[in-house]
């Protein structure tokens, strides 16, 4: 007989709605409401444990107690992730191709990255000096579609840019999404996956010859565990895997100025330039605003935590949000304060914006260390590169919509390039 306490429960029959209504609060609302790190719902029919905190993380990173397979729902699979990519794998497969991705992400492919991410800022601001404004995440959704693509030795047609960084941009913001939004992100997806197919087929054709370090080629000649090359389809989602969330830095990117706005001390501490200081800014962003709410496993067998049972087979989400605003981990959570990074030597299951754990055994994302460059160098470029002015505009944001992005998706105007 166990010894296991009971998981406190939310009552009812079904509490989707209730995720759907309260998006990213959801679950810390439930954890405070409970008292407890840990709990049991119902989501789209099915029993689910609800958990956060680092102890939480680090018990879902467990490979031996949870598993991704089958894990995440069909609608995320078919906008946000893609059929049989590395989020969905385990065990020695899982470690396999996440070594692939691992391969690109060499600290001269970081320096290249930051290179290519530079000219296409310095490209984007000198036409927006010859206009009247421009939406800064639509345009910089384009500046990491082509900075992405460059970077992973990817050919694309000037003529078709607009229209994929639509379709990358699409997939990511459906991934909460129901109804019409939902279905724009799946045509998106079939659209990108017929496009990168096609450019694969070349590659292992020999009709288009991208560089050997580059995403592109290695993912193309990719054999896997038996020795056979990456199955075609697999690899088109791979490598889309590198693009989209290079472009979904966008989000991240935007509440950079957000906050430069909102917290105008911060501008003259990063102008100063500190390494240090522009680092901890970044990492604040990255904690304080929203990115995505909570990340899916199953139960791989039997086990008991902490006192309670889990059973084989049983959704687990995992509080992202919530335990980047945990009072337990974080002092003052709701306070944007860039200097709490000041020597943060943390728990790689404290602070998980991307996912926790270790990059190569376990499902923390290969790209944060793109992210982290990434937004460096943008926001050098927005603090120290170019100034603009912000006219009167909504700059709010929603806790509800999953991915959050502010309302105006903030309108600049009057840019010029500092001399």
């Amino acid at each position: 007989m166990s010894n296991a306490g009971e998981i406190p429960r939310e009552e009812g029959i079904d509490h989707s709605l209730s995720l759907i209504r309260e998006g990213y609060r959801y679950i810390l609302n439930k954890r405070r409401s409970f008292n407890s790190d840990i709990f049991e719902t119902r989501l789209l029919g099915k029993k689910a444990i609800c958990m956060g905190g680092k102890e939480a993380a680090e018990l879902f990173y467990d490979p031996k107690k949870f598993k991704r397979k089958d894990a995440a729902p069909n609608r995320t699979i078919q906008t946000l992730f893609g059929k049989n990519g590395v989020q969905a794998l385990d065990g020695q497969a899982h470690k396999h191709r996440k070594e692939m991705f691992m391969s690109i992400m060499s600290p001269e492919a970081l320096i290249r990255l930051t290179d290519i991410t530079k000219k296409q800022w310095g490209l984007a601001a000198a036409k927006w000096e010859e206009t009247d404004k421009a939406i800064l995440y639509e345009e910089t959704k384009e500046i990491l579609f082509r900075t992405a693509c460059e970077w992973a030795g990817v050919p694309v047609q000037v003529s078709e840019i607009k229209k994929l960084t639509s379709c990358f941009g699409a997939m990511f913001e459906s991934a909460g999404a129901v109804g019409p939004k939902h279905w724009k992100g799946r045509n998106a997806r079939n659209n990108a996956e017929k496009w990168m197919k096609e450019l694969i087929e070349e590659v292992r054709q020999g009709t288009v010859n991208p560089p050997e370090n580059t995403a592109l080629y290695r993912f193309s000649w990719h054999r896997e565990l038996d020795g056979n090359l990456l199955d075609i389809e697999i690899a088109t989602v791979e490598v889309i895997n590198i693009i989209r969330p290079i472009v979904a830095i966008a989000i991240f990117i935007n509440f950079i100025a957000l906050a430069v706005h909102h917290y105008p001390e911060e501008r003259e501490n990063l102008q100063i330039g500190d390494e240090n200081y522009v680092e901890m800014f970044i990492q604040e962003v990255r904690r304080f605003y929203p990115f995505f709410s909570f990340v899916v496993a199953l139960v791989k067998e039997d086990f008991i935590w902490n006192g309670y049972q889990f059973e084989e087979g049983t959704l687990t989400l995992l509080d992202l949000y919530g335990t980047n605003h945990d009072p337990k981990i974080w002092d003052n959570p709701d306070v944007f304060n860039p200097s709490r990074f000041t020597n943060w030597q943390e728990s790689p299951f404290a602070f998980i914006p991307q996912g926790g754990g270790d990059y190569l055994g376990g499902h923390r994302c290969a790209g944060e260390w793109v992210t982290i460059e990434v937004m460096k160098v943008s926001l050098n470029f927005l603090v120290n590169q170019i100034t603009y002015e912000l006219p009167d505009q909504d700059l709010s944001y929603d806790m509800v919509s999953i991915p959050s992005i502010p309302h105006s998706k903030i309108q600049i105007e009057n840019v010029k390039l500092r001399m």
